[in-house]
């Protein structure tokens, strides 16, 4: 028989949340497992464009918005302590985002934002035509303005997954990889352990990371609804030399990210389509229509490469996160859509100060797991 202690703690899903999380458990000495079906940070981490803009999906006051914010806010200390515990460069350019309007409709829009400040708030301004071309000539004549925001940034999504990944097995996380979970072993109302192909690992508490994956675990578990399901994102990138860009360029149609490897990635469509992660000629049209639109020089250049990701959507647009109310040892952390990069660090800590000690329980509450129950 087995003396082996089994696991504090078991995520599911190893992706920049679940490694995030794994991050934090493990810099508190606690015993965490990720285990992941594929590769490490293989699906929508990989497929992300980096961008840690949380106005972008959050324009009013609220505790969404405030979580960005508080997440945008730990990544300089965060690029540091990564670059000391295990020596990756997670490529944190301070970009600065200009969302562009291309209509009056969008200009009013953009300026009353800039009036508002959000609390508490980022640095804004708003640029007229003359203004904006200043910082980027490139862009296109049509442009009424744009607001800018220099306090929002990006980083390397690939190599940010990779880094939390190793700073965590630093630490003494185990990150076992081709290891797909099956389903939850339970006693009562508690969850002991995960089912894999390989048989059942126990566990003090699982966290369910699984991204646009995390609904299949939970089928068939009484009193358990998880409404999370994939948004299939496309996304390209362009060689950037004939019209190189400064800044991230955001509009209603989409984005544009300039990348420290001289690329430029633009995306992204929105599809509920399941789990088909092909690319199509008719999404891959529509965002080269939508970089020509924002940087004209863009148009007729061939794409260097194009992907596609699923990112995990959730019924009300808001992160799932959270222990799971009438359920011991179970919790979640998915539902991030697209703010899967910019919501790591953040998540990451709330959810193991959440298992830990429960101090993280009240800032949790307006995500939690409850409002689907």
């Amino acid at each position: 028989m087995s003396t082996q202690r089994p696991p504090d703690v078991v995520i599911v899903g190893g992706g920049v949340i679940g490694c995030s999380i794994a991050y934090y458990l493990a810099r508190e000495g606690v015993k965490a497992t990720v285990l992941e079906k594929g590769e490490i940070g293989n699906e929508a981490s990989r497929a992300a464009a980096g961008m840690l803009a949380p106005l972008a999906e959050a324009e009013e006051d609220g505790p969404f918005q405030e979580l960005g914010l508080a997440s945008l806010r730990m990544f300089p200390d965060l690029v540091e302590a990564l670059k000391q515990e295990c020596g990756v460069d997670i490529e944190y350019l301070r970009s600065g985002i200009l969302r562009v309007a291309l209509t009056e409709r969008e200009a009013e829009h953009l300026e009353g934002f800039a009036r508002r400040r959000p609390s508490p708030g980022l640095e804004l301004h708003w640029l007229d035509p003359g203004e904006l071309r200043a910082i980027e000539p490139g862009l296109s004549p049509a442009a009424r303005g744009a607001l800018y925001s220099p306090e929002e940034h990006q980083v390397n999504a690939d190599r940010l997954v990779q880094a939390l990944a190793k700073a965590a097995a630093g630490h003494g996380a185990d990150l076992r990889q081709s290891t797909g979970v099956t389903g939850l072993v339970k006693q009562g109302m508690r969850v002991t352990g995960v089912r894999t192909a390989n048989g059942k690992l126990a566990a003090g508490h699982v966290v369910l990371a699984a991204g646009a994956w995390a609904a299949r675990l939970v089928e068939g578990v009484d009193t358990i609804r998880l409404p999370i399901f994939p948004v299939r994102g496309q996304m390209m990138a362009l060689p950037a030399s004939r019209s190189p860009l400064r800044h991230i360029v955001w509009s209603e149609q989409g984005y544009l990210v300039p990348k420290a490897n001289g690329f430029v990635f633009a995306g992204a469509t929105v599809e509920r389509v399941g789990f088909r992660k092909n690319v199509t000629i008719r999404g891959l049209d529509a965002l080269r229509r939508m970089a020509k639109s924002l940087l004209p020089r863009l148009g007729g250049l061939d794409a260097v490469d194009a992907w596609a990701g699923f990112r995990p959507g959730s019924a009300d647009g808001l992160p799932i996160l959270g222990p799971l109310p009438g359920w011991e040892g179970l919790s979640v952390a998915s539902g991030h859509f697209r703010n899967g990069i910019l919501l790591a660090p953040i998540t990451g800590w709330l959810i193991a100060r959440s298992i830990l000690d429960g101090s993280a329980n009240e800032a949790l509450a307006p995500f939690s797991p409850a409002r689907f129950l």
